[in-house]
């Protein structure tokens, strides 16, 4: 399995998906947000939290103006967000995260498309659309075998009545 599409019909529902999510992701996993602003990205990241790291979920805020947040827990988040940098690997390279995308812990990462060639090779898309009031519909794309084997617990675990 490689792509699973949800819709979520509210704030609390996008981040019980993170949540489910989060709760199977082990050390290394890395989770490439994309979505406009406001399409829930950062709900999600703490839904994550909540699944990985419970003891910090109320820490999670968007990174935008530190680039990076750490959620301590038994497996550390690391929660990025690349809205302010001009574009392509080369800067955030410059600044050095690449040595947390396949580190200790979990990497989340807001803007993931700016990441460029630093992407690495197994990962989790997960896409946010806007669908009107406080629905969004919410794709995952497994890339690589592990992810997939990821994407394929994670569909027997979330709730079907999301599924698209």
């Amino acid at each position: 399995m490689n792509r699973v599409t949800l819709l979520s019909r509210s704030p609390r529902e996008t981040e019980g998906v993170g949540r489910c999510l989060g709760s199977i992701l082990a050390r290394g996993a890395f989770v490439a947000l994309r979505g406009e602003l406001g399409s829930g990205k950062t709900c999600f990241t703490r839904g994550i939290v909540a699944g990985s790291a419970p003891s910090s979920a109320h820490l999670v805020a968007s990174p935008t103006y530190a680039v990076m947040n750490e959620y301590p827990g038994e497996t550390p988040v690391y929660h990025f967000d690349f809205y302010r940098l001009a574009g392509g690997g080369g800067e955030i390279a410059e600044l050095g995260f690449e040595e947390y995308f396949t580190g200790d812990g979990i990497c989340v990462c807001e803007w993931s498309e700016r990441l460029g060639d630093l992407l690495p090779e197994e990962h989790l898309t997960v896409t946010m659309e806007h669908g009107g009031d406080d629905r969004r519909t919410i794709t995952i794309e497994a890339a690589g075998p592990g992810m997939e084997a990821v994407l394929g617990r994670f569909a027997e675990l979330a709730k079907p009545a999301h599924f698209l």
